[in-house]
Formats: C-alpha cells, structure tokens, sequence
C-alpha cells in the first residue's frame, strides 16, 4: 500500500498490483474500499492496477470537509493521483459508482486522459431509471434463492435504516451471474469494506453540480472508451451501456453473457479479453 496527499491536504492509499502499464481503477459503492476489485479477473497479468481507495473508505483518510466526498471533488483526487505518479495522462477504469466519478474526471480533464473503461455503469446522469432491472430480476425466478432475494427488493424500497443491511445481504444474488462458493465469498466482504460516511457524502449537495455541463463535456472526450456491461446486471441494469456510451464520440461496448454487476468475478476470462483487447487495440 502506498499514499498521497490530495488538493486538500487529505492523505489517500492505494494499491498497486500487477504488471505492465498503469491503469487506475476508481471503485464503486459508492462508499466501498477498492479491494473487492481484486485482481479485475486476470487482469493483472497485462496491466498494473493502481487501486485507489477513495476518501473516507478503506485505508484513506476522512477529510476535514464533508462536502469533498461528492463524486465530482474525488475526480480532483483522481488528478491529483496522476500528478503523484508523475503520468502526463492516465488510462482509467472505474466500476459502477466509480463510473460516475471516472465520467466526472473525463469531464474537468480530457486531455489527461488516455482512455477510459466503464464497468456496469449506472446511468443517472444521463437520465437513466433502471426500468430494465425488474425483467433481468424476473429472469433468475427458476433459481433456489429467488424467493428470498425477490422479496427482500420489494422491502428494501420503503425499509427503515435499521433493517436495511440485513435486506441487503438477501438481495445479493442478483448482483452476480451466478451464485456459488466464490461469489458468496466475494458479496460477504461487502459489510467491512462500506464506509457509511462515504456512501451519504457522494451525492450530497448535488444540486450544485451542473449536470449539462458535465455531460456536454463528455463529448469533447477525445481519448477511446469502452462501456462494459453485464447479461444478468440487476443493480444498473443492461440498458445504461448504451446510454452512457451515446455521451461519448468514441465508444464501443460490450455486454458479457453470464455475467452479473461484478463480471471479472462471475466471467474473469471474457472480462479481461474484453478489457485488455480494447486497451492493446487502442494502444493504451
């Protein structure tokens, strides 16, 4: 583990695994210690990850204002990353919540962009509702923990805090293609890799942001970019791939058959294909 100070001061960590060329990976959660993108399936046989954990989650320190954990002040933590690793630009990938500060960082900085890789997106910012969900949900019906699962959704929409954890832990299937020994093992670390803190400040005081803005800034991105989605997705849906593809001149996408919101666990060998290919093709 490594650290840096960021803009403000803050002190951050991040992990560096891997051989090859650097490629900085921002996780998702929002709120979530980096960990649990582990090796991103392979991946490291080709490219060393820089596993960033964000402010106020893993080994990264809480900073003094609040108001630095909404996701367009951790693009300025990505930037001061780059800086610290003394790279005139960067290839970035992040992964769900981490998409929408990789697409915030594309926004302030395409010219220190190299390329861009956006694993189960979420498409909020583009208007997205996540309508698909419920049919991708309905699909795994046939399978044991279906019941259980199905009828923790249906209560997590009006739960109290207090219950939701638990409500959670029930839901977790539909988060991966398939649900067996390995994928069980990688939902329990959820728990102790979530920061509370980092999970509310992410959003907060969104209003401020000036979306159009941020979103007509993706379109003046030059640098390549691939949107990877996921057959069996139930927590960002598939129809957000292409939605947050359209925002960009550049952008090609993929859907992975099998595989579910953390496909480099369900599907490592298409994942890595898909992702390694796209970042020799592109000469990142």
């Amino acid at each position: 583990m490594s650290t840096f100070t960021s803009y403000d001061g803050t002190r951050l960590a991040y992990t560096e695994v891997g051989t090859g060329p650097r490629l900085v990976c921002l996780p998702g959660g929002p709120g979530r210690a980096s960990a649990y993108l582990e090796d991103l399936g392979g991946l490291t046989a080709e490219r060393t990850l820089v596993l960033l954990d964000a402010r106020a989650t893993g080994h990264s320190e809480v900073p003094a204002d609040p108001s630095t954990l909404r996701f367009d002040r951790l693009a300025e933590d990505v930037e001061a990353l780059r800086e610290h690793l003394g790279q005139d630009r960067i290839d970035l990938l992040g992964h769900s919540a981490g998409t929408v500060v990789a697409q915030a960082y594309a926004a302030a900085h395409a010219d220190r962009l190299r390329s861009l890789v956006l694993v189960t997106p979420t498409s909020r910012m583009q208007g997205g509702n996540r309508e698909d969900t419920a049919a991708i949900m309905a699909a795994r019906s046939a399978e044991p923990w279906y019941p259980d699962a199905s009828e923790a959704a249906a209560a997590l929409q009006d739960a109290p805090p207090a219950q939701q954890q638990a409500l959670m832990r029930a839901f977790r299937p539909f988060y991966y293609g398939r649900w067996d020994e390995r994928t069980q093992a990688h939902a329990a670390t959820a728990d102790r890799q979530m920061s509370r803190r980092a999970e509310l400040g992410f959003a907060a005081g969104i209003e401020e942001v000036d979306l159009p803005a941020l979103l007509e800034g993706l379109g003046q991105v030059q640098a390549p970019v691939l949107v990877v989605g996921a057959e069996h997705d139930a927590a960002t849906g598939v129809a957000a791939v292409e939605l947050v593809a359209g925002c960009f001149p550049q952008a090609e996408t993929v859907v992975l058959p099998g595989a579910g919101h953390f496909p480099w666990v369900d599907e490592p060998e298409a994942f890595r294909s898909a992702v390694a290919g796209f970042l020799s093709k592109v000469g990142a």
